[in-house]
């Protein structure tokens, strides 16, 4: 049981580079073509091309549930929702309490809260792929918290 908390809570803080590591070298890099729209809005629409990233997540982590399920993987049900996890707290944070996708959180005005943004800010300042900077979420570097 225990072992698979640990599991839980290693899953779900290791996400945090694999959300970087994507962001980075996958987002900015070779699939640019989905997630330019994020950066530099030329559509109507409420869903960006940049969404396609959640899908992808979703099924990494309902393959470790499979995996739980049929007897593969025993630590599969851990990782599954490690990775669930992650993907909900990232949509509350980018999504809902730094872009405003969904109009809540307005006034959370913490000294985390106003790093998340100033660095999140910082990342959006450039609307192309080349210079970017902040590309976690949860892992704020220090010089946004002055």
């Amino acid at each position: 049981m225990w072992i698979h908390i640990l599991i839980f809570f290693a899953t779900f803080f290791m996400m945090e580079f694999m959300a970087w590591f994507t962001h980075k070298y996958i987002m900015h890099g070779i699939l640019w073509h989905l997630h330019a729209d994020h950066h530099k809005k030329e559509h109507d629409s409420w869903f960006e091309r940049n969404d396609t990233f959640f899908i992808f997540y979703a099924i990494v982590s309902i393959s470790f549930f499979l995996l739980w399920k049929y007897e593969i993987l025993e630590i599969g049900l851990a990782v599954g929702l490690g990775i669930l996890a992650y993907g909900l707290t990232y949509f509350f944070i980018h999504d809902i309490f730094i872009h405003q996708r969904f109009k809540l959180f307005r006034n959370a005005n913490n000294i985390y809260a106003r790093a998340l943004r100033r660095a999140h800010k910082m990342h959006h300042k450039h609307i192309g792929k080349e210079h970017g900077e902040c590309f976690g979420m949860l892992i704020i570097p220090f010089k946004y918290f002055k």
